[in-house]
């Protein structure tokens, strides 16, 4: 299995050589983060006083960086390690060293007073030994904690709470008042603009439309006396061709001969002929034949192998 799928903790665990040790130290190190005013320095020194006798083979760093993080998972496995593991001296002794580091003059902080009655719970250890083993060791009785849910708390800890409160209160109803009233004015003074700004582009899009409208009356009418010339002279075209058709020689040749004419045939050539002119003619016009030119050249080419090609399928048809 790979490590990248264990938690930090559960690593400490699988290198130690007395996993109760390593989370007896995470469960002393949990402790000694929630004591008040002492430095990391002296919370380690601390630990390694308490621990010296451990047998768990690694450095206390790691175990403290983890009870730093309060990874609750990582207690929690540490606290099942330790019921599981620990008999009923072993859970004296682990209590012993909770208080110890926990305090040395019986004041702790409100969280140990929680967390101390969380391991001796964890342990089995009776509020009444818990109380006799913090009073043995520190001389003074382990009273109630505070509850910071109730105002006395607060009255006693911060006189001033309530009046900062309500200080901090009003002064944030003003700021959210004065807020409220910029915002407005801002409102206010966007939809000023807007209503200016679509104003405008209302009549700029009216000058647009007249001005439309304008271009294409004029471009119809052009439009319409260019038909007209188009058609008069279109008209007179028409006329003169028929004109020149009436003076002009015989009529122009059946299909049949222009398909022949295109192969190089004459009228009367069989249909082996025509199939042996289409082949001939066919190679030497081929496009393929002219890739290395202009594309006008291929263009030409292509036209021309285009009109062999029709006249050859039409001669086929017909004959």
């Amino acid at each position: 299995m790979s490590i990248a799928r264990f938690s930090p903790f559960e690593l400490l665990l699988l290198k130690s050589r007395s996993q109760v040790d390593t989370a007896t130290l995470l469960l002393l190190g949990w402790v000694l983060v929630h004591r008040q005013h002492v430095s990391e320095g002296q919370r380690r020194r601390r630990l390694a006083q308490v621990t010296s006798q451990f047998r768990h083979g690694h450095e206390l760093g790691p175990v403290m960086s983890i009870a730093h993080s309060q990874d609750l998972h990582a207690i929690q496995l540490a606290a099942e390690v330790v019921r599981k593991e620990c008999s009923k001296e072993r859970s004296l002794s682990v209590m012993h060293q909770a208080i110890t580091v926990a305090t040395d003059d019986g004041d702790i902080s409100l969280a140990n007073h929680y967390i101390l009655r969380f391991l001796a719970d964890l342990l089995n250890v009776t509020p009444t030994t818990l109380g006799t083993l913090f009073q043995e060791l520190t001389g003074q009785p382990l009273r109630q904690p505070e509850d910071p849910s109730r105002d006395a708390y607060w009255q006693a800890h911060d006189p001033d709470y309530y009046a900062r409160k309500a200080r901090e209160e009003a002064e944030a109803a003003q700021r959210a008042k004065a807020s409220q009233a910029e915002q407005e004015q801002q409102q206010r003074a966007k939809a000023d603009k807007q209503q200016e700004k679509k104003q405008k582009q209302q009549e700029k899009k009216q000058q647009k439309e007249d001005a439309r409208r304008a271009k294409a009356r004029a471009e119809q009418s052009s439009a319409e006396q260019a038909r007209a010339e188009q058609a008069r002279q279109e008209q007179a075209r028409q006329e003169e061709s028929r004109r020149r058709q009436q003076r002009s020689s015989p009529p122009p040749p059946d299909r049949t001969t222009r398909a022949l004419a295109v192969l190089g045939l004459t009228p009367g050539a069989s249909k082996t002929d025509v199939r042996r002119a289409y082949r001939r003619m066919a190679q030497l016009h081929h496009p393929d034949r002219f890739y290395s030119e202009s594309e006008h050249q291929v263009a030409l080419a292509s036209a021309r192998f285009q009109r062999i090609k029709n006249a050859y399928d039409y001669l086929m048809q017909t004959y």
